[in-house]
C-alpha cells in the first residue's frame, strides 16, 4: 500500500479491517455548503455537521484540509441558526493524523513558526458551541487529537484510538499529551504515547475517552440527535456550562467552583433564565430566544 497521510500506521491499520464494510450514513440535510475539497458541511435543523472527506488517504489531516476545518468552524460559530456541531469523517477513518509526505522534510524553525502548527487545534477546543466526534474507524495521531479536543466523543465498536507518533520518531503535538492523560490516566496514556498502542473502543468507553458506543449503521443519526438534543437548549447557556466544565478540566477545584458560582449568578441577567424558570412553572415547553 502507498504511504500517504499517516504512512507507517496508515498501512498497519489499514491490513486490519481489510474485507469489513464500514457504514457512512447519508444525512437527510437541510442545507449543504460547497467550496471545501476535503471536507463537507451540512447543516440539518440546528445542527452543522462537519464531515472530513478524505477517504482515499484515511482522512489525513493535510494543511489544507485543516484550514477547511477551521474556516468551517469559524462559520459555524458565529451562525446563530446553529447550536451544536457534529464532526465525522468517511470511509474507514475518523482522522489519521497529519500527512506525513507535508511534515517529513519540514525544519525545526518550519514546524514552531508556521502558521497551521497547532493553531488549527486551538480553534477545535476554543469552540464556543458544543462539540460532538462521531468516530467510526481510525482516530489515530491528530485525528485522535480532534477528538480529544471534541466535547463529547460517541463511538462505533470497531473504532480504534492511538497516538502513534512514537514509531515515527516525533511525538503528539496538538495537544494529545496534555489530554489524553486527562480522559484516561497517567498510566493508560504513557502506556499508549510510549508504545503507539491502540486503544478499543470498548477500552475508551470503560476509561471515560468515549461517552457511548453505537452500532456503525446509527452512529451518525445517533450523533445528530444528541447533538439536536443539546442544540434545543438555550445557546448562552450551553456556552456558560461548557466554559464551567471546561475550567474543571483544566483549572484547580477552588477556582473551577468560584467559577461555576459566578456563570451561575450571570444566567439570572439572561432572558432564557426567566423564560426557563417561567415555562416551568406554567408546565409548558420554554420558547428560547438565546439572549
Amino acid at each position: 500500500m502507498k504511504a500517504v497521510g499517516n504512512g507507517v500506521w496508515v498501512r498497519r491499520c489499514s491490513s486490519i479491517f481489510r474485507g469489513r464494510r464500514f457504514c457512512t450514513d447519508s444525512v437527510n440535510k437541510n442545507s449543504s455548503s460547497t467550496g471545501y475539497d476535503g471536507i463537507t458541511v451540512q447543516q440539518r435543523d440546528r445542527v452543522g455537521i462537519l464531515t472530513i472527506n478524505r477517504p482515499k488517504v484515511l482522512n489525513s489531516l493535510s494543511e489544507a484540509c485543516v484550514n477547511e476545518i477551521v474556516k468551517a468552524l469559524k462559520s459555524m460559530e458565529t451562525d446563530r441558526s446553529i447550536g451544536a456541531v457534529v464532526i465525522a469523517g468517511t470511509g474507514k477513518a475518523f482522522g489519521t493524523g497529519a500527512d506525513i509526505n507535508e511534515l517529513v522534510g519540514r525544519s525545526m524553525y518550519e514546524s514552531a513558526f508556521q502558521k497551521r502548527s497547532g493553531s488549527w487545534i486551538d480553534t477545535v477546543y476554543k469552540m464556543r458551541k458544543p462539540l460532538i466526534a462521531s468516530v467510526q474507524g481510525y482516530a489515530l495521531g491528530g485525528g485522535c487529537e480532534l477528538a480529544l479536543a471534541c466535547d463529547i466523543v460517541l463511538a462505533s465498536p470497531d473504532a480504534q484510538f492511538g497516538l502513534p507518533e512514537i514509531q515515527l520518531g516525533t511525538i503528539p503535538g496538538f495537544g494529545g499529551t496534555q489530554r489524553l492523560i486527562r480522559a484516561v490516566g497517567k498510566s493508560k496514556a504513557m502506556e499508549m504515547i510510549l508504545t503507539g498502542r491502540r486503544m478499543t473502543a470498548e477500552e475508551a468507553e470503560s476509561a471515560g475517552l468515549v461517552a457511548r458506543i453505537m452500532p456503525a449503521a446509527s452512529l451518525l443519526e445517533e450523533a445528530i440527535t444528541v447533538a439536536s438534543v443539546i442544540a434545543s437548549h438555550s445557546s448562552p447557556v450551553l456556552e456558560l456550562a461548557k466554559q464551567c466544565v471546561n475550567q474543571a478540566y483544566e483549572a484547580p477545584l477552588s477556582a473551577g467552583i468560584a467559577f461555576e458560582r459566578n456563570a451561575f449568578y450571570s444566567t439570572f441577567a439572561l432572558e432564557d433564565q426567566k423564560e426557563g424558570m417561567a415555562a416551568f412553572l406554567d408546565k409548558r415547553q420554554p420558547h428560547w430566544r438565546h439572549k
